[in-house]
């Protein structure tokens, strides 16, 4: 059946290797990849979320939380790796997915990263204004405007007690125009302009560590003192549960090493150099968050920074009181400022990573002819694809401009997991269907890795809010609508030839499908079970419904794919396919539609009284 139609790993390769015009220039080595990871990773989440995370879920023992965060990014990671080394292709887990899953699931898993990159670079956008303002209004006294820093009937609250109302955030729409036009430029000077600005970063970060190591407090961290007694803290005042919160709570400071991916073919070396850029950018990532977090709660009781905007600042202003009259709490007195500016450059080349992913996806779906040839157009001088870098841009200042984005954030999130959970299910797939493959990196102790990396990353979906999962729901059913109104009859593995459909089926019949996918999978529908009953309090039976629906179709898709479609790898559309394909897709998008208008409209006041 072409619905379950997979792209051959030989033929993806071969076409990343392509040179000419019309190809993605390559021009990134080790270093550059490795820095465009630390832009991605690097953002608000190492200034705001570790000191959140201290204060309500794990205290001290937030190193720990840092740990864990990082083993479970590193699932991940390393399967990242594994497949930007093999199959060096710009989709991404798009990409990955078309090579292993099928189309269908392929073009579920890209419409999937619209929410991560264009969505998460918008949220992005947002952040960055707020410091610019603050940077404007409280640093430099120049009094810009409130009504043009935030979208339309959005309330901000002067200092005086009056109130103001945005009109429009204009410093988050010229920061996505400035960013798109920085990428059309060229990825080579992208990642110089990344490059530079992750290096000032990371030196705001170590001189926090060096400001503040030498007036850390022991007895802050529970350490060398008798716990309860005055001053001294406990270690882990949550129990074990606080600091898994907490590891769930700062993983999202994590996001953004799989966006190395999408420059795979862009990349000059990328067997050697994208396992590099991936594992080495979230290794110097992890270390910096470790250390950042343990001299955050050693220089200031956590329960502090249960409620601070800014915990760091918190952090810092009980070391200048031990500072004060040394070069020290000279130093210290002007962090502030440093770290505004910090934020103010990371969130920049947070921003280009991610405005960056969005238009190689939908390169790489235009390839395969899932959307229109115009979007896989290369700039004839600067090899880029100028045309949906510009798209995105558009689709992102509009979005940082005018809509509030408080609720996209969980977006972002969801839907950077739920590509972890298909790159995991898709390795150990990999392994069956195409076991002679060139690995110049292999994940350890497969298929133990991606199951841990499915299984961590569906935990972590869990506990998002149901709003958000119907969200992701109703994104995917826009999705089909759209895959079968046009990608299904325009897919290029479409047009092959009989022999070409034969070629596939002969080289199926060798394919054992393996069991550890579905053991992932099943694995996941109980952790959800026990994980909404048990651990997560105050929850309605359509928690758990909506939650398995989306498992348990999953899990029936790659059933499927791996069981019942083994001679069906290829050959040509059905128009009886795309016809019950589309009349089902569009009854299933108004199924939901209604769905969301009841949960918003009747439901969430119900659960709120």
């Amino acid at each position: 059946m072409s619905l379950f139609a997979t792209k051959p790993i030989d033929r993806i390769i071969a076409e990343a290797q392509e040179t000419g015009e019309h190809t993605l220039k390559k021009a990134l080595n080790s270093l550059d990849l490795t820095m465009l990871g630390i832009g991605a990773i690097i953002g608000t989440g190492i200034f705001v979320l570790t000191g959140q995370a201290a204060g309500k879920h794990a205290g001290p023992a937030v190193v720990i939380s840092m740990i864990i965060a990082g083993i479970v990014s590193t699932f991940a990671a390393l399967c990242y790796s594994e497949f930007a080394a093999s199959v060096p292709i710009s989709g991404s887990a798009y990409a990955y997915g078309y090579g292993t899953l099928g189309e269908f699931v392929a073009w579920i898993i890209g419409w999937d990263l619209i929410l991560e990159y264009a969505f998460g670079a918008a949220t992005v956008a947002v952040g960055w204004s707020g410091y610019v303002v603050s940077l404007f209004r409280d640093t430099l006294g120049i009094n810009f405007p409130l009504a043009l820093s935030a979208p339309p009937g959005t309330e901000i609250k002067l200092a005086d007690g009056t109130i103001a109302h945005g009109i429009f955030n204009l410093p988050a729409f010229l920061i996505s125009i400035a960013v798109t036009f920085l990428l059309i430029r060229g990825i080579k000077e992208s990642a110089r302009f990344n490059s530079v600005i992750v290096i000032i970063k990371i030196l705001v970060v170590i001189l926090f560590i060096i400001a503040g190591i030498g007036y850390v407090n022991s007895s802050n961290l529970g350490i060398g003192c008798a716990p309860g007694s005055a001053g001294c803290a406990e270690f882990m005042p949550f129990g074990f549960s606080g600091v898994v919160t907490g590891a769930a709570v700062i993983f999202f400071a994590y996001i953004g090493f799989d966006a190395v991916s999408t420059a795979a073919q862009e990349a000059k070396n990328p067997q050697r150099d994208m396992p590099i850029g991936i594992l080495g950018s979230l290794a110097i990532c992890t270390v910096l968050y470790i250390l950042v977090a343990g001299i955050m709660v050693g220089l200031v009781d956590y329960k502090l920074l249960t409620n601070a905007a800014a915990p760091i600042a918190v952090a810092i202003d009980a070391a200048l009181q031990q500072a004060q009259g040394t070069t020290m709490g000279t130093i210290l007195r002007v962090f502030p400022t440093i770290i505004k500016v910090g934020a103010v450059l990371g969130l920049s080349s947070t921003m280009v990573v991610m405005v960056m992913g969005q238009p190689r996806v939908f390169y790489s779906m235009s390839k395969d002819g899932l959307l229109p040839s115009w979007a896989a157009k290369i700039h004839p001088r600067f090899q880029t694809p100028h045309i949906t870098t510009a798209i995105t841009g558009a689709i992102v200042s509009i979005l940082a401009g005018f809509v509030p984005i408080s609720l996209l954030g969980e977006l972002v999130s969801i839907g950077t997991l739920f590509a972890f959970v298909i790159v995991g299910t898709g390795i150990i797939i990999l392994r069956s269907s195409n076991p002679n493959l060139n690995r110049p990196f292999r994940v350890p102790l497969s298929p133990f890795i991606p199951i841990a990396t499915v299984v961590s990353a569906a935990y972590l979906m869990n506990s998002l809010p149901l709003d958000t999962w119907i969200r992701l729901i109703d994104w995917m059913s826009i999705g089909l609508v759209i895959y079968f109104a046009y990608s299904y009859s325009h897919s290029k593995l479409g047009a092959e030839t009989t022999a070409e459909s034969e070629a596939y089926q002969d080289a199926a019949q060798n394919y054992a499908p393996p069991i550890a996918a579905i053991i992932a999978i099943a694995l996941v529908i109980v952790l959800t079970i026990y994980q909404v009953l048990y651990l997560m309090p105050d929850t309605k039976p359509i928690d758990l419904v909506i939650r398995l629906f989306a498992w348990i179709v999953t899990g029936v898709l790659v059933a499927l794919l791996m069981y019942g479609k083994k001679g069906a790898r290829g050959g040509a559309r059905s128009p009886q396919v795309k016809t019950l394909g589309l009349a089902l897709s569009v009854v299933n998008l108004l199924v939901w539609a209604a769905i969301t208008y009841w949960f918003f409209i009747h439901y969430a006041e119900l659960h709120h009284k």
